[in-house]
């Protein structure tokens, strides 16, 4: 596939896609390739990936090889798997600020 991916709902790439992704949950499988950014709420990755990655929660699976950098809310690398990038976690967000009031103080 040749241009952009974007989808609201789960999205498993076994092939070949030249452009970027942007889906729900991403499964990715050992002899796919993405040439392109990633965006998902939950990455599986266990193929080729040439771009940035931003996941809520980021799996990276002993197959996988990444060149870009990876910014995650959690991370599980596998022994054995390759990154030539930088690992940028999340910032948390920021909690709610919760205002209580009481009558006659």
């Amino acid at each position: 596939v040749t241009g952009n991916i974007s989808a609201t709902v789960d999205l498993h790439v076994d092939g070949r896609v030249e452009g970027d992704v942007s889906c729900a949950t991403l499964v990715q499988g050992t002899d796919s390739a993405i040439k392109g950014n990633v965006s998902a709420k939950v990455a599986r990755i266990a193929g080729t990936i040439e771009g940035s990655i931003e996941a809520d929660e980021l799996i990276v699976e002993r197959s996988a090889r990444i060149v870009g950098d990876c910014s995650y809310g959690s991370l599980k690398i596998d022994v054995g798997a390759t990154v030539e990038g930088r690992f940028n976690p999340k910032a948390p967000a920021p909690a709610q600020l919760k205002v209580v009031t009481t009558a006659g103080a």
